[in-house]
């Protein structure tokens, strides 16, 4: 009601200092939303564990996508799509990094194509031409997308060594591989993820 109110006032040019307070207000509640969002998401993160979805490896053979992570072994999962600019920059990024972080903390990165049955069939050529020596899921029906509550790509999980989802981060920007290593670290370490 109160949103309708500022918007029907800031029509009739009641006045810069109303304008401001209107505007003010409206930012809070952006911010408030944002952070509910927030803390809700990654609360569900990090209780979570791999769901058993039917996806497909590479080779367009099924697999329940439970048994990807390795007991032991910290994973990585990030979904991705041919289509999306930021996801490839993200795993572009982790493949620079890629060789170390395996040595460095014994872990695995499973990058799930989130590309529908007709767009799927670039995921191999994409692969190929890009080097990624990630194992590579195709979610062609995006079941297990939905079942891990991805809304948009890129979007990366974190899975320690007893399969538990323990850290998420959806989006890219340059650098983030830095946090997504700060993170992996800290697990590795047996530390609490932030």
């Amino acid at each position: 009601m109160r949103l309708f109110y500022c918007r029907a006032m800031k029509e009739y040019r009641i006045g810069t200092r109303f304008d401001l307070l209107c505007e003010t207000y409206m930012k809070n509640i952006l911010l408030l939303a944002s952070f509910c969002v927030l803390f809700a998401f990654q609360s569900n993160a990090q209780s979570q564990t791999l769901p058993s979805v039917q996806v497909k490896n590479l080779d367009g053979q099924p697999l329940d996508f439970v048994t990807v992570a390795d007991s032991g072994k910290i994973t990585v999962v990030s979904f991705w799509a041919t289509w999306c600019a930021p996801c490839i920059k993200e795993l572009e990024a982790i493949h620079e990094h890629y060789a170390d972080w395996q040595k460095k903390y014994n872990l695995k990165l499973v990058a799930v194509s989130i590309d529908d049955a007709r767009n799927s069939k670039k995921v191999k050529p994409k692969v190929l031409g890009y080097g990624w020596e990630y194992d590579i899921i195709l979610d062609e029906n995006s079941d297990l997308a939905r079942a891990m509550n991805v809304n948009n790509p890129p979007m990366t999980f974190i899975v320690d060594r007893s399969g538990k989802v323990v850290w998420s981060h959806q989006g890219y920007t340059p650098g983030a591989e830095e946090e997504l290593e700060k993170q992996i670290a800290m697990i590795s370490s047996g530390g609490q993820q932030k």
